[in-house]
């Protein structure tokens, strides 16, 4: 339940990102849009995020046809490297095997890049 809500708070931050603040606006149109999901490995807790200049659409489940998707062990290893989100928690999760990377790594350092102005 703590993951769905945090997910939640994700994408109700990074909408209210999009309207109010420019400097994450300029990014995403440099981006030209990043399509992105968080899931579990078993899928029980899944979340999307279409993010583009003109508007954040969000939903539960992950479609097929996401640049990005970050795949997380379970909640628990979810929550912890959510909570402090840096490159570092990130690597070290890779290397322990608790997130699983699925694309582009050149699509997650976009994404890190972008949630700096959050």
């Amino acid at each position: 339940m703590k993951l769905k809500l945090t997910l939640w708070l994700l994408s109700f931050m990074l909408k209210r990102a999009q309207r109010r603040k420019p400097r994450f606006r300029e990014q995403l149109e440099r981006m030209r849009g990043l399509d992105w999901g968080i899931a579990t490995e078993d899928l029980s807790t899944a979340r999307f995020y279409r993010m583009t200049p003109k508007g954040v659409v969000t939903g539960k489940g992950l479609p097929v046809d996401l640049d990005l998707e970050l795949r997380f062990r379970d909640q628990g290893a979810a929550l912890k490297i959510l909570k402090k989100p840096t490159q570092q928690a990130f690597l070290d999760g890779m290397m322990n095997g608790e997130v699983r990377l699925v694309g582009d790594s050149a699509d997650m350092n976009k994404l890190q890049k972008l949630l700096k102005y959050l």
